[in-house]
């Protein structure tokens, strides 16, 4: 029994080592993940994530700096980036950690997306308008970051 156990434990260690050696993952993610993977062992999964945030080997504040880092410069905004992290299970202290982490011009960031889809000419009617403020809405940026673009 002793052994099966073991076993299982390495089975779960390296498949999460696998995971985190591709990209960060958030714990949630990674629990979720393994837990496809090893269904009937959710104790011993849980303790394993645990010891892998121990070891420093698992973090959420790398994951959430990293994904960060990542989607702003995909060119999405901060709203979207800060819900997408919550649906990872990133809490709200290494989410403002991130920010304060990563400095970034959402003003700027908003210019950049809003002139690669639309370029510099106006809207033609209202709909284009609207067209564009959904856009910018659905990229995660604030009202006060696109509505002078628009």
């Amino acid at each position: 029994m002793q052994t099966k156990t073991k076993s299982k434990t390495g089975d779960i260690r390296f498949s999460a080592m696998n995971y985190l050696a591709r990209r960060e993952h958030s714990r949630t993610e990674l629990i979720k993940k393994l837990g496809l993977r090893f269904p009937d062992d959710l104790v011993l999964l849980h303790l394993e994530v645990q010891k892998l945030s121990d070891e420093k080997l698992q973090c959420d504040r790398r994951f959430a700096e990293n994904y960060l880092r990542h989607r702003s410069e995909r060119g999405f905004g901060l709203v979207r980036i800060w819900s997408e992290l919550k649906e990872r299970g990133v809490s709200i202290n290494d989410i403002e950690y991130a920010l304060t982490e990563e400095a970034v011009d959402w003003h700027t960031l908003a210019k950049t997306a809003f002139i690669k889809k639309y370029g510099e000419r106006p809207a033609a009617d209202i709909k284009e308008k609207a067209k564009r403020i959904r856009f910018m809405q659905y990229r995660g940026f604030t009202a006060d970051e696109f509505q002078r673009l628009v």
